[in-house]
């Protein structure tokens, strides 16, 4: 990684890498020197190859946080990136779990809670108290790099998993797995019909680190804000330059309902790209309608495959598919990860170069790494071209009587009525069924609740689903918990349907 931060310097020293609208700019010659002066800084203060350093910064923080970063692993350390939304006790048991040496945070970050004893230093103090790069001494058995101590094979990165489904996990990922598929010639850098790329993600998050690592290898400087609001989100859309804009599903919708892309000129972004969780079908054509000018591609991944992951043009004839993959390979086996042939629904699993692997949990190890391939946790089919269609996560499948519920199939369907803004499916207790099938709605302005009631949306979903698939029960709510990587927190609903 570092490396690759040279050879970008080297051919585009006064190019814009990450911007944070209004806030800061961040060129990639300020980018390697203040990275280099953060390695100097954090070798002075004893810190050694293969130790873990937490990395606490928020949205005004970003082009701190890409210095803190690379100077972390410049100097052979290895990065922890959590977000500054954290309660305390999450984030005493992330520095707790990766048995963190340090911790970095950014200058808007308050002082952040960590386990006594555990030292604290802001990146402007590391780049303010730098000793000079010489003075300090690299280890012997660094492989070059103008001084790095990394090597391809040194773990670079833990990065926490959101905990939706229990306890977070650190996913590790080394230089190899962050750099594969990197580019090696400026002809070939990425988003080249862009002077930017635009993104409102969280820095802790799988997707906020893919447009890190998309600030060093596409052509296209990072644009991002300190805070996301539909109008301002959608100014920087419009912007001269924005060809690029990466989103998240519930981004998506909130973006489209508010009203703030009307009246705007989007002809200038050819290229909408969707992440984190299912993009239904219709917020893509949705999205197709207002970018008409732009290719919609939704990107199914996971923290643990990446960079592994399956693409998807927006395509009316395959609606619900997620893609063929790329930067790796696919496959949909059975319990005992045996190849299924295609229209037979199974496990899904993707296999990258370099695979990622749970940091200190060999149990978790077991179950979801294979011979280089990840469990997804989802359950999916191929069809006879390649194409990869989900059916749901593994623990949200509702089991209702004899039946099994797709909730990505319902969450579909719901999304198709106008009043809809968004929409979570999940499974309920029911005494006899075993589970019932739950909808939380988000109605869309002007709706109200009473727009959107129980017989409303059976109604409208009795030509679309069968019937043991029409949910049972209806809550319409102000809007839907979500994580910062933009996934709905069903365990929360949940606990809702049982008040």
């Amino acid at each position: 990684m570092p490396d690759l931060l040279e050879w970008r310097t080297g051919l585009h020293p006064d190019q814009v890498a990450v911007e944070v609208h209004g806030v800061a700019t961040l060129t990639f010659a300020e980018w390697s020197a203040g990275a280099h002066a953060v390695a100097a800084a954090l070798r002075a203060r004893g810190l050694r190859r293969g130790d873990r350093v937490g990395l606490l910064f928020g949205a005004r923080d970003w082009t701190r946080f890409a210095v803190a970063y690379c100077g972390v692993l410049r100097a052979g350390c290895v990065a922890v990136p959590l977000s500054d939304r954290l309660a305390a006790g999450q984030l005493e048991y992330a520095l707790t779990h990766c048995a963190a040496t340090a911790v970095v945070y950014g200058d808007d970050t308050p002082t952040p809670p960590v386990p006594p004893g555990l030292p604290v230093w802001t990146c402007a103090d590391l780049l303010t108290e730098a000793p000079a790069a010489d003075h300090v001494p690299v280890e012997a058995d660094h492989t070059g790099g103008g001084g790095s101590a990394a090597r391809p094979g040194d773990l670079a990165q833990i990065l926490y998993t959101s905990g939706t489904t229990g306890r977070p996990k650190g996913v590790a990922a080394s230089h190899a797995n962050l750099t594969a598929g990197a580019p090696s010639h400026p002809r070939r850098l990425a988003l080249a019909h862009s002077q930017r790329f635009l993104h409102a993600f969280a820095i802790g998050t799988n997707a906020g680190q893919t447009m890190l690592l998309n600030a060093l290898t596409a052509k296209a400087g990072a644009l991002t804000l300190p805070r996301f609001t539909p109008v301002r989100f959608a100014r920087l859309v419009e912007a001269p330059g924005t060809g690029t804009v990466f989103v998240v599903p519930s981004i998506a919708v909130e973006l489209l309902d508010s009203g703030a892309l009307r009246g705007r000129d989007t002809s200038g972004v050819q290229l909408i790209g969707s992440t984190a969780a299912a993009l239904a079908p219709a917020v893509a054509a949705r999205l197709a309608e207002a970018f008409p000018e732009a290719t919609i591609v939704n990107y199914y991944t996971s923290t643990e495959a990446a960079p592994a992951q399956t693409t998807m043009i927006y395509d009316p004839a395959r609606r619900d598919a997620v893609g063929r993959p790329v930067g790796g390979q696919l496959m949909v086996a059975d319990a005992d990860g045996n190849p299924l042939p295609a229209g037979t629904t199974g496990d899904v699993w993707l296999r990258a170069p370099f695979p990622r692997a749970y940091y200190r949990d060999e149990a978790a190890n077991r179950a979801t790494f294979r011979d280089g391939w990840v469990r997804m946790g989802d359950v999916g089919r191929l069809d006879a071209d390649g194409y990869l269609y989900l059916t749901d996560r593994h623990q949200d499948v509702i089991k209702t009587g004899a039946f099994k519920v797709s909730t990505l199939e319902v969450e579909a369907a719901l999304y198709e009525h106008p009043l809809v803004a968004e929409a979570a499916v999940l499974g309920v207790p029911h005494p006899v069924l075993g589970s019932a099938v739950a909808a939380a709605v988000v109605p869309r302005p002007p709706a109200g609740p009473d727009d959107l009631s129980l017989p409303v949306l059976r109604g409208f979903l009795a030509d679309r689903l069968a019937d043991y698939q029409l949910p049972a029960r209806l809550l319409v709510l102000d809007h839907l918990p979500h994580n910062e990587g933009g996934k709905v927190l069903k365990r929360q609903l949940t606990d809702l349907f049982d008040n």
